[in-house]
């Protein structure tokens, strides 16, 4: 079989059953190869490969619906809707994403970057079905992990009660990014572990049946006992009280058995169900298989080692720094809590977790119960350190406002992945953070220079009572010494590195060192520019930035003198300057009165 002739899900549909595994193989090849080339999702992709051709194969896509969950485990099913010689571009300028967009192909059902939205995006799908008379299959692919997160048990609840019509494929694979939590894990893992009741199951069922003339009866009679026993005992039974007829589990590495599984789900016409699918992340990889936790996403790596390609950057991520510094203040300060929503190596938490189990929590993909866990913690004393990618903490909004801020709470914030978030695409920048903050009341937004000011903006936030986030950007810092203790910075005070004259350019965050080349660059035009690092955006150094202001618009300092540069100009245009002039001295004298 070769991969080549598979241009589309019709494509794969023409085949024989028996020849699937063979595809499955060929695209697990194919993401690998790829993936050592230009990185990517690899280990999340590799665990959902069979999974992929199963659903393509059985469903009549894109008629039927399929919604995936997230994404980044669905790059054997971009290879199968014709994208495949578009694969080695994903996460790249002007390439595919590596996520689901509705905008890139016509089977990307619903766009997809975040988790836990596949259900409710599939319920709604299938109830517009309804309401409009029409009679196609809607299936919605979520992980295990992904399951624990509110608002898909949210969308469990509802489908559970509206007896809709869905098909719900779990892909259980034991992780989300990291190693998944919680007790619906435990759940999984009792379904998981009662292989020995299926199995038993199975062999009653065919010694009955083979009994001549009576077996069909006895067989009948079996069922219902059965049923009852398996309602008392068997661990799917939950799902059943849920509303859900259940399937599995299935081996997910099996497409036989998968096409299997899926078609008899299409045959339950009175309610949602779910298939139960069993799978290894990093599958067909050794090196994924037994640290799929790295394996998750890479970047280049050796086809044949599996190590990874490295970059010659020296200096360390902020990442790495964030967390090296939260345990060095957490080892002096115990009443310090470290938190993270299924994150902690992507946000540096996982050596607190090692060093301090009993002052480390990884909640699970669950960043609004992680906002409202940290509040309840500062409300006893504590000072709960919340980890999240900046794009992650827009879904905890609410509880930042209502449970954090409105209660002047003790809870720090520390957004990784702020600014442009690299080639995970529009779902994951955290270009917005600045912005939904700074309206809401209490809180102190911050961003360092570098990765040693980012040292001394963690001290000062946690000797800081009260609301207070730092954002970061993703990647290397540019090698400052750290060899020194973090410092307490004042609150709401920027610092002047660079003093020129004409102009002034106030910068935040990542910013600034840009800033300074660009100061740099001017000054051999022969104009200088004073550079800010602002350092906080709430509260902003309203003194300094008016001390800026005046000097520019009444001469002094260093550089050509503000009057001088209206020399030579238009009687208007001076005329224009004194008005902005007069302008700026009364919004001085009014901000004076409302002072309080």
């Amino acid at each position: 079989m070769s991969l080549e002739k598979i241009n589309s899900p019709e494509d794969l549909r023409r085949l024989r059953l028996d020849e699937l595994q063979d595809v499955a193989e060929e695209i697990r090849q194919y993401i690998l190869e790829t993936m050592s080339r230009v990185g990517g999702h690899t280990g999340a992709s590799l665990g959902a490969v069979e999974l992929a051709v199963a659903l393509h194969y059985a469903f009549d896509t894109p008629h039927d619906r399929l919604v995936w969950d997230v994404g980044h485990q669905a790059y054997a099913h971009k290879i199968l809707t014709g994208r495949r010689d578009q694969l080695p571009t994903v996460k790249q300028y002007g390439g595919i994403s590596g996520f689901l967009r509705r905008d890139e192909s016509e089977y990307d059902a619903f766009g997809a970057g975040h988790a836990s939205t596949s259900l409710s995006a599939a319920l709604g799908m299938a109830i517009a079905r309804d309401r409009m008379g029409e009679d196609h299959h809607v299936v919605a692919l979520i992980g295990d992990a992904s399951l624990a997160g509110g608002m898909a048990m949210e969308a469990v609840n509802q489908a559970g009660h509206l007896k809709t019509r869905l098909i719900v494929v779990l892909n259980d694979n034991e992780m989300s990014i990291a190693p998944a939590v919680g007790a619906l894990t435990g759940y999984l893992n009792r379904i998981r572990e009662a292989h020995g009741y299926h199995r038993f199951k199975d062999e009653v069922e065919e010694t009955l049946l083979s009994i001549p003339s009576v077996g069909s009866r006895l067989h009948h009679a079996a069922k219902a006992m059965k049923d009852a026993i398996a309602a008392a005992v068997l661990p799917g039974a939950l799902v059943n009280e849920l509303g859900f007829k259940y399937i599995g589990y299935v081996d997910g590495h099996n497409v036989r058995a998968l096409v299997a599984a899926l078609k008899e789900a299409q045959q339950i016409k009175d309610g949602p169900v779910i298939v139960h699918a069993l799978t290894t992340k990093g599958k067909g990889h050794p090196a994924a298989e037994n640290d799929y936790y790295k394996w998750h996403a890479t970047g280049p790596f050796d086809l044949k080692t599996g190590k990874p390609i490295k970059s010659s950057a020296s200096a360390p991520t902020y990442t790495k720094v964030f967390g090296e510094t939260l345990c060095e203040l957490m080892a002096k300060d115990e009443k310090i809590v470290a938190l993270t929503a299924a994150m902690p190596d992507g946000t540096g938490v996982c050596d607190a977790l090692v060093r301090f189990p009993d002052r480390s929590f990884d909640v699970g993909i669950a960043e609004q119960h992680c906002v409202t866990f940290a509040a309840g913690l500062s409300c006893e004393g504590l000072k709960p350190v919340c980890a999240i990618y900046s794009t992650f903490l827009q879904r905890a909004f609410d509880q930042v406002v209502h449970d954090v801020c409105i209660q002047n709470l003790n809870v720090k914030f520390c957004l990784d992945r702020g600014g442009i978030a690299g080639g995970d695409g529009p779902t994951h920048h955290g270009l917005l953070d600045i912005a939904y903050l700074r309206s809401v009341p209490n809180i102190i937004l911050m961003a360092p220079k570098d990765e040693g000011e980012m040292r001394d903006m963690l001290f000062t936030m946690t000797e800081h009572v009260g609301p207070a986030a730092m954002r970061y950007p993703r990647g290397n810092g540019i090698g400052v010494p750290r060899d020194r203790d973090p410092e307490k910075l004042e609150i709401g005070k920027a610092e002047l590195v660079r003093d020129g004259g004409e102009i002034a350019i106030v910068a935040y965050g990542s910013m600034v060192h840009p800033s300074l080349e660009a100061a740099t660059n001017l000054a051999k035009d022969g104009i200088e520019a004073t550079v800010v690092n602002a350092r906080f955006v709430k509260p902003l150094d309203s003194g300094l930035l008016l001390a800026l202001a005046r000097r520019r618009f009444r001469g002094g300092g260093h550089g050509t003198p503000g009057r001088k540069r209206f020399a030579g100009q238009s009687s208007d245009r001076a005329h224009g300057r004194a008005r902005s002039h007069r302008h700026a001295r009364r919004s001085e004298a009014l901000a004076g009165k409302i002072r309080p």
